[in-house]
């Protein structure tokens, strides 16, 4: 009973932070969440630690304990502002976000509706990720993203609330792939953030910063499925700008080992998401037990 409590002390306590961070400037708000963000990363040793840690496990000797320590502090300082964009993401009409990101490479979306059988957003935890899929809609890109339920149903809705504020929907991960297949059949955008290690769902090991890593292979097995386009895509926080790269499609081994191409191609995409996250480390969210699961 008592957690229960603080779940909902701890929901209203949020819901009402959010609200004042809808009534300031968005500026005054990032600057003031980018504060948080510095407090609540000498704050939470245990989130601190894990992300320090998890980054020296990716670079090693690359990079120093001091280089280390600043990412990490800019990791909390990204998430922060992050939180405060999500909150303002009703206020987001088209020309406030044509003011506030920016495409690049957008002839390689457009290229992609051109084969008629849908596109596969595929991303990470990565920048501003939910502004990345409201910028996506308001620019005339149809779809929906692939969630996973929040455990308290309070937190869920009101994520789902700011979402379809600028009509993004939710697909959750636990429902039936019929649901995207159709999405796909559209012609319309499927979005997936698969680059955590999560024992619920298939994956495969593929090599993540030299080591094995167990990786979602639904984008593979769902692009297989659907014919459609398997298109790396990440939004990259540049000062008080973000920028949508869009990069060239995945192209999917096709050597009649399914289990040989499934592991390949589940290689090619996460090749790609590794190689934001060593130019922006900053922007990715490490304290996530991303090597968790052993290789047997």
């Amino acid at each position: 009973m008592k957690f229960k409590l603080r779940r909902y002390f701890l929901y209203y306590i949020g819901r009402a932070v959010a609200f004042v961070f809808t009534l300031i400037p968005l500026r005054v708000g990032l600057a003031i969440a980018s504060g948080v963000g510095t407090l609540i990363f000498h704050g939470l040793p245990r989130y601190r630690n894990l992300t320090i840690d998890n980054l020296r496990y990716a670079f090693g000797s690359e990079k120093s304990d001091e280089e280390l320590k600043g990412i990490a502090k800019r990791v909390f300082q990204n998430l922060g502002k992050n939180a405060v964009e999500l909150v303002n993401l009703p206020k987001f009409n088209k020309a406030r976000m044509d003011k506030f990101v920016r495409f690049r490479n957008r002839e390689r979306l457009d290229k992609a509706y051109e084969k008629g059988k849908g596109i596969i957003v595929l991303t990470a935890h990565f920048g501003s990720w939910e502004l990345m899929a409201a910028a996506l809609r308001e620019n005339g890109c149809p779809g929906v993203t692939i969630g996973r339920r929040i455990y308290f149903k309070k937190y869920d809705d009101f994520l789902n609330q700011l979402r379809r504020s600028r009509d993004v929907e939710v697909i959750y991960r636990d429902e039936s792939p019929r649901k995207m297949l159709k999405t796909l059949k559209k012609n319309w955008i499927v979005g997936i953030v698969a680059d955590q290690d999560v024992d619920s769902v298939d994956g495969v090991f593929v090599n993540f910063f030299g080591r094995p890593a167990y990786t979602p292979s639904g984008p593979v097995v769902l692009a297989r499925a659907s014919g459609a386009v398997l298109l790396p895509v990440f939004i990259i926080r540049e000062g008080n700008w973000h920028t949508i790269a869009v990069e060239e499609p995945v192209e999917l081994a096709d050597t009649g080992n399914k289990e040989a191409d499934l592991i390949s191609n589940t290689q090619k995409w996460s090749g790609v998401v590794e190689s934001y996250i060593r130019k922006y480390p900053d922007q990715w969210v490490w304290m996530h037990r991303r090597w968790k699961t052993k290789k047997q």
